[in-house]
Order: structure tokens, then C-alpha cells, then sequence
């Protein structure tokens, strides 16, 4: 799958430019086994990246003119460095000019060519957008030397949705696409930004994507609503219990104290937030345990939280968890991602797969009349340039 991506994105870029790309650069989604949306609230999280891509075939221009080709959407987009940068109503185009935006100031001052193609769904909750910035970040860092660390192309990243998307994302996704490693979960701190790998051998077991194939259209309204409840309730915390300084050090004792200050909205996401960092933890002592029993238990407390309590789930997602908690082949489920659609991570047992598939796309589409979308997965390597 990864050469044929390679290949056909090559070809595209030769078709187009008449000649060969100079390189060829793989930026890859992510996963995120446990700890949702605690990134932007001082936890730690537990992603990885996954062997779904987005591969960039680019060339050095002479000049300062740049063209950019999406070869899946058959769309290209065309400028001048010398310009001034702002956003425009294409918005997989703002992606990309949030990073050049930044990367001017880095140096950046010489023009290029890229097609870009990917195997990574779009909606699904995979963080296609971060291994876009990220990859667009890391191309261009090497092409021209611009000196950048992995962790300063991942803050660009970020950056780059926060000012040309309009989404005020914490770093998790563009951390795991940089940072990712072959069989190996990162156990971030989103404070910080320090890091460890840890083992991800999940033995007789493995990691399936089911695709709800729903983007409920409260994405980023949801996002922003969720960050400022939060936010609203921290302050609220410091205020009878100064010593605590972030979420992190925030106990499920004193969120209990405080419900009726917190009121019964606020409460709610909370103590998702509290409980789910404590998950975290709990989940790295299961893999270094290999513990899978506990890990999938773990799993499927999230998503009750996420449902629940932090409210981010929907009909859809919901249905995909509880139709597989009774399979014996099947540890945990949970939502995966911002919520609202997207994709539910779920530990099975190796070979079970694909009879598992079967069933749940078939009662999936008696209720909803929607297609399920499936991807086996395996944790991969971050963003690199390809040697042949």
C-alpha cells in the first residue's frame, strides 16, 4: 500500500512537472490509545502513528513561486513566497499556508512544487490535517536547511490551526506524527512536552478501526464549547483550592467537593478530565504489564466518560461501542479523536477481525443505513523522507 502511495504520487508529480521529484517524504496519521481530550488540559497522552500516509513528491523552484497540487481532490493552489500569507476559503490550503506563514520567518524564501496523495481517511479522526502541516513542516525544513527541531515542527503545526484554521488544538497530533516510532506508544506530557516510548507488543491482540463514516458537523464548535467549559471550571477549583495548579494535580476527591459550585455541566467535564488523566497512567502500567485485559477495560471507561460525561460522542460512535461489548473477541472500545463521528479504536484478538467486520457493518447498516468503514492497523514510524 505505502509503495503503491509512493508510486502514484511520483508519477502525478512527473506527469505534471515533467520531471522526477527530487524527494519523496511520508508523514503518517496517528492513533490515540488512551487520554482524549486531556492534551489541551494538562494531561498526559498516549498516541502513536499508524502505517496510513501522506506522501509529498516535491521539487526546489528557482524562484519564489510555489504551486501545490492535492492530487485526491484534483485541486492545486498557486502563489508567490513573496506575498503576503493569509488564509482563503480552500481550507486544506490553510493548513499549509499557517506552516509557510511561519516558516518565512524561520528562512524559508525559495519556491517548490509538491503533489501530495494520502491513504489516510479523511473525518475518520486520524489526524490527516496534522500529518499535512507536520509533513509540509518536515519537507521543507530538509529541503532548505532551515535548522528546525522535530518538536519546534509539530508546535508549527499546531500553530498553523490555531491561526489559519481556526481550531485551538493541543499538540498531541502533531507530536505523534512527528515523533512516532515502529511499535512504540508515546506517553506525552502535553505541559512539558516530555516524553517516553513504551513498548506497544500487543502479542495475540491487535488494534482495528471501526469508521462510523459520520462527521456531525459540531466539531469545532464542540472543541472550542468543551475548552472554555474546562477552562471556567479550573478557575472555579483554584479558587477554593489554590494549591492546585492544573488538572493534573487536581484530585476526583475535590472535584466531588465542588459540584455544587461547579454546577452540574461543568462538573461533568471535570471529572471526565480528572478520571482520564489517572486512565493514562493506569494504561502504561497495563502495556508494561501486558496487561490487555486491563488495557481494554481502561479503553471502554473512556468512552463511557466521553459519552457521558464530557458529551462528545454520538448515536453513531455509541452504537459501534456497545455493539462490540459483549464480543468475547473484542477487550475494550472507545471513541477516538475530537468526537462527534469519526472512528472507534477497538483491541480484538488477532484472526478475529474480519468475521467481527462482518457483523458490525451489518447491524450498523439495519440501524443507521450507513456503509462501516474498517482499518487493521499498525503502529509505524513519524514523519521521514523516503530513500529508495
Amino acid at each position: 500500500m505505502k509503495k503503491k502511495l509512493i508510486q502514484h504520487t511520483s508519477e502525478y508529480f512527473e506527469n505534471l512537472f515533467q520531471k522526477k521529484p527530487e524527494h519523496i517524504f511520508l508523514s503518517p496519521g496517528r492513533i490515540n490509545i488512551i487520554g482524549e481530550h486531556v492534551d489541551y488540559n494538562d494531561g498526559f497522552v498516549l498516541p502513536a502513528a499508524i502505517n496510513k500516509y501522506i506522501c509529498f513528491a516535491i521539487s526546489k523552484n528557482t524562484n519564489t513561486e510555489c504551486a501545490i497540487i492535492a492530487k485526491d481532490l484534483n485541486e492545486a493552489y498557486k502563489f508567490d513566497l513573496k506575498e503576503d500569507l493569509k488564509p482563503i476559503d480552500k481550507m486544506w490550503v490553510n493548513y499549509i499556508l499557517g506552516v509557510l506563514h511561519q516558516l518565512k520567518n524561520k528562512g524559508l524564501h525559495q519556491g517548490f512544487n509538491i503533489v501530495f496523495s494520502s491513504t489516510i481517511p479523511m473525518g475518520a479522526g486520524l489526524s490527516s490535517s496534522a500529518a499535512l502541516e507536520c509533513g509540509i513542516g518536515y519537507a521543507l525544513n530538509k529541503l532548505y536547511d532551515l535548522g528546525l527541531t522535530k518538536e519546534e515542527i509539530a508546535v508549527i503545526g499546531q500553530k498553523s490551526e490555531h491561526t489559519f484554521v481556526g481550531v485551538n488544538c493541543g499538540i498531541m497530533d502533531q507530536f505523534a506524527s512527528v515523533f512516532g516510532k515502529k511499535n512504540k506508544v508515546i506517553k506525552l506530557d502535553c505541559n512539558t512536552l516530555e516524553y517516553e516510548y513504551h513498548k506497544a507488543d500487543f502479542k495475540k491482540y491487535s488494534l482495528l478501526l471501526l469508521d462510523s463514516n459520520v462527521k456531525h458537523t459540531h466539531l469545532t464548535s464542540g472543541y472550542n464549547d468543551r475548552r472554555n467549559e474546562v477552562e471556567q471550571g479550573l478557575a472555579i477549583i483554584k479558587e477554593h483550592f489554590p494549591e492546585v495548579k492544573t488538572f493534573r494535580n487536581c484530585t476526583e476527591e475535590i472535584i466531588l467537593e465542588l459540584k455544587e459550585q461547579l454546577g452540574e455541566i461543568i462538573f461533568k467535564r471535570c471529572h471526565f478530565v480528572v478520571k482520564e488523566i489517572q486512565r493514562v497512567q493506569d494504561a502504561v502500567a497495563s502495556l508494561q504489564q501486558s496487561d490487555f485485559e486491563k488495557l481494554g477495560q481502561l479503553m471502554t471507561e473512556t468512552h463511557h466518560g466521553l459519552s457521558k460525561e464530557y458529551e462528545v460522542s454520538c448515536d453513531e460512535i455509541d452504537f459501534l461501542v456497545n455493539a462490540v461489548a459483549n464480543e468475547k473477541h473484542v477487550l475494550g472500545s472507545r471513541m477516538m479523536g475530537g468526537g462527534f463521528g469519526g472512528c472507534s479504536i477497538n483491541l480484538v484478538e488477532k484472526g478475529s477481525e474480519n468475521e467481527l467486520i462482518e457483523k458490525i457493518s451489518e447491524q450498523y447498516r439495519n440501524v443507521f443505513g450507513i456503509e462501516l468503514k474498517s482499518y487493521k492497523v499498525k503502529i509505524s514510524k513519524g514523519t521521514t523522507e523516503y530513500k529508495k
